[in-house]
């Protein structure tokens, strides 16, 4: 026969633990899988754009300012300058306490009943004068036993559950930190009219070859290299500025974005991009 003690702990025993404490814990892990697709998804919808044949560019951040005395752009790259979220569940604590609360009853009834009964009834007649003799004896035995016996026993178990989890800013990806360092150093100021440079102001043609080159970049306002729009003009006394329109074009050279003039007169040349934005370089 099982006792009480028994009866308790084998209710312990059934109360579903890998529910109990497995359930905060798959929560958290779904939680922070939740936390990972957030940061993936503010990557792409806050730092990146995304062209027409699915690849990612940054975002880039552009503005002006004042320095030394000129006008100036500056181009940061957004996932640069703006807080990536990065949550992560540090700790996860579980206190668990059972409450298991029984009864055990047992009732014990004896009831016993014994009754005698003894009736006697005789008549006699005598002789002679009319005589009658009666005799009537009634006898009754009753036995009556009751007995009721009740035993209660309970027992009481008491568990509950408490889960404490904490969460912070976690560290940020090494993957990452390399990916914004690689961004901040990208971090560049730019002319608003472009800024065009070349190799030199003044060159001499070469005694064998009667040519010399030169060459020239171009980067446009966004700070781009963009050398596919240099051209260049001999100038003519007669001009009185860079005439783009009748300007000719160079050799591209696409490996370093560069452009390769080859000039095989003595002179005066204009080589830029625009009629505002170009420099004079002499050929002797």
């Amino acid at each position: 026969m099982k006792t009480v003690a028994d009866k308790a702990i084998k209710a312990l025993t059934d109360i579903p633990f890998e529910n109990i404490i497995g359930g905060p814990l798959n929560a958290c892990v779904n939680a922070q899988s939740q936390a990972a697709v957030s940061t993936v998804n503010f990557i792409q919808n806050v730092g990146l754009n995304q062209a027409e044949d699915g690849s990612y560019s940054a975002v880039y951040v552009q503005f002006s300012f004042v320095q030394g005395g000129r006008m100036a752009i500056i181009s940061v790259p957004l996932l640069a300058i703006v807080p990536i979220p990065y949550i992560a569940i540090q700790t996860v604590d579980i206190a668990f306490k059972a409450v298991i609360t029984g009864m055990d009853k047992t009732s014990y009834t004896d009831e016993y009943t014994r009754e005698t009964k003894v009736d006697t009834n005789s008549k006699k007649k005598g002789l002679g004068w009319f005589s009658v003799k009666s005799t009537t004896m009634n006898s009754s035995i009753s036995t009556k036993r009751d007995s009721k016996s009740t035993q209660d026993s309970s027992y009481s178990i008491e568990a509950t559950i408490d889960v404490n989890v904490h969460a912070e800013q976690d560290s940020m990806p090494a993957g990452m930190a390399k990916v914004l360092e690689m961004l901040g150093n990208a971090i560049d100021l730019c002319n608003p009219m472009g800024e065009l440079t070349v190799s030199d102001t003044q060159l001499t043609l070469d005694s064998n070859s009667k040519s010399v080159e030169l060459i020239a970049t171009y980067k446009n306002s966004e700070g781009k290299l963009n050398s596919k729009e240099i051209k260049f003009l001999k100038k003519k006394d007669s001009d009185k500025k860079f005439d783009f329109e009748k300007a000719k074009e160079g050799v591209y050279k696409k490996k370093d974005e560069t452009m390769t003039f080859t000039f095989t007169e003595a002179g005066t040349y204009y080589v830029g991009v625009s009629e505002d934005n170009y420099e004079e370089v002499v050929v002797a």
